[in-house]
């Protein structure tokens, strides 16, 4: 079984522009998001998936830098995207998370990886970490299921077409530890967001990479850090699209079954 790590990124970022490049105590965001990967076990490439658009060679650079992969796709369709990379590097699972953010948790996509390796599930996720220091591991097979039925495009907020436990096996991982803070951002989408985790990686002491356990220390003896972002709201999908994605869903549960069993036999 091969397992992949792949990141969506781009440079079209409008409220925190070319967000994934800004410099974090020498380093750009999205190399210190590669640091990080790199200290996970089990994975076997790690991959830049960014698009064909010009602007995004810069990332394409940044791979090459970094002794990474990297995979242009489609500009638009996340999915397809990261559907096409798997498939370039011949991945059978793989991990996620985009360039943005930099403060991914090692110590539990660790264990993702090794839920991975048992093969029994579709969709991995995790539940109860800072927004952003989340990852997840998918079934190729099952993006390949999805990317058949989808019927919409944009899809850089992809999470209600794959977490989905009426088509697709999914094993949650719950927080119990002192990273169970699903109240703090660590993403960084906003100016603020930016300011918030510049101060993080200007403050607290590492080597090669940050320890989130020292993050939290840090955060507790200087409760003010977090006022800096706490009113960033985040981007979610529209309650109407929501609603759409939930009916179809409903009407077409067979056919979907159907193409999910034809797909995941080949």
């Amino acid at each position: 079984m091969k397992i992949g790590f792949l990141i969506t990124a781009r440079l079209k970022s409008s409220r925190l522009p070319l967000k994934v490049i800004k410099d974090l105590n020498g380093r750009s965001a999205v190399e210190r998001l590669i640091d990080r990967i790199k200290e996970i076990e089990g994975i076997s490439d790690i991959v830049l998936c960014t698009s064909t658009n010009p602007q995004d060679k810069e990332l394409v650079d940044i791979a090459h830098r970094n002794d990474i992969k990297h995979f242009t796709g489609d500009e638009d369709d996340v999915l397809q995207r990261l559907l096409d990379a798997a498939e370039e590097y011949d991945l059978d699972y793989f991990l996620g998370i985009t360039a943005d953010n930099p403060l991914l948790t090692i110590k539990y996509s660790n264990e993702i990886v090794k839920l991975a390796k048992e093969n029994k599930y579709d969709f991995i996720k995790l539940d109860g970490l800072p927004l952003g220091a989340a990852t997840y591991a998918l079934r190729v097979k099952a993006l390949e299921t999805v990317c058949e039925i989808k019927t919409i495009i944009d899809t850089e907020i992809w999470g209600y077409l794959i977490n989905r436990p009426e088509i697709f096996d999914i094993e949650t991982i719950h927080i119990k530890d002192e990273l169970n803070r699903p109240d703090y951002r660590f993403t960084m989408d906003y100016p603020e967001d930016y300011e918030f985790i510049n101060n993080i990686y200007s403050n607290v002491p590492f080597a090669k990479v940050l320890d989130l356990y020292d993050v939290m220390r840090y955060l507790g003896d200087n409760p003010d850090v977090l006022n800096i972002n706490q009113k960033c709201v985040q981007r979610d999908l529209d309650d109407n699209v929501k609603s759409q994605i939930d009916e179809y869903y409903r009407k077409n549960l067979v056919e979907i079954k159907k193409i999910k069993e034809k797909i995941y036999s080949m």
